[in-house]
């Protein structure tokens, strides 16, 4: 099967920033590839003027913010590594009987977040709006946060456009099924712990589809 790859535009962001623009980008990407009935819910981000739209799924709201705590830890832990976050949307499908697992996972999407963490030795709270500074470097933060802003939007932009110039590639899909199965893995990360429980789950996945990996 083929499958089709999308690179999104890497952003530059600070440490307090990585988990609203993850949120962000992640659930519009599992968003644009529902398919069942949902409960899409709009969600305001804090640090920009941005409106996102989420599932409404516990399962995929768990599953996106424990990635990104994990993503958040391995960078806190290789400041000068960088290491894109891969959403991998699969069919499992059956293979010879074997002593082993005999289903496979055959991956048709794969989209590559990459983020470039600036390193400061003191960063703001996340949960502040705006950041009191003074002078130059009120300047300089208040420019380079418009500009990430903008640089979201276009990643936005490029989702929706993949998208809706991508279907060919998209399996047929088992009636009462919401969601396409899929995986959210960091591909560097295989010196960690949890990059060698994704580098096992690629290997030897198996069971039923399940909505998340």
């Amino acid at each position: 099967m083929n499958c089709e790859v999308c690179q999104l535009k890497e952003l530059e962001v600070e440490s307090f920033e990585i988990r609203e623009v993850l949120r962000c980008i992640l659930h519009t990407i599992v968003f644009h590839r529902a398919l069942g009935l949902i409960r899409p819910k709009d969600i305001d981000l804090e640090l920009f003027e941005i409106t996102y739209v989420q599932c409404g799924e516990i399962e995929v709201e768990k599953k996106i913010d424990e990635t990104i705590e994990h993503f958040i830890s391995w960078i806190e832990k290789h400041p000068n590594k960088r290491s894109p976050i891969c959403v991998s949307f699969y069919e499992v499908k059956s293979k010879q009987p074997s002593w082993f697992n005999n289903k496979q996972r055959s991956y048709w999407e794969q989209w590559y977040v990459n983020l470039n963490v600036l390193h400061q030795t003191k960063s703001p709270s996340h949960h502040s709006k705006l950041v009191m500074d003074t002078g130059e470097a009120s300047e300089e933060r208040s420019s380079r946060r418009t500009l990430l802003e903008q640089s979201l939007q276009e990643v936005l932009f490029q989702i929706i456009k993949f998208v809706n110039e991508k279907k060919d590639h998209v399996p047929p899909i088992n009636d009462g099924v919401i969601y396409c199965p899929f995986e959210i893995t960091m591909p560097s990360s295989s010196d960690s712990t949890f990059g060698m429980d994704i580098f096992k789950r690629m290997l030897h996945s198996g069971g039923h589809p399940s909505m998340l990996s």
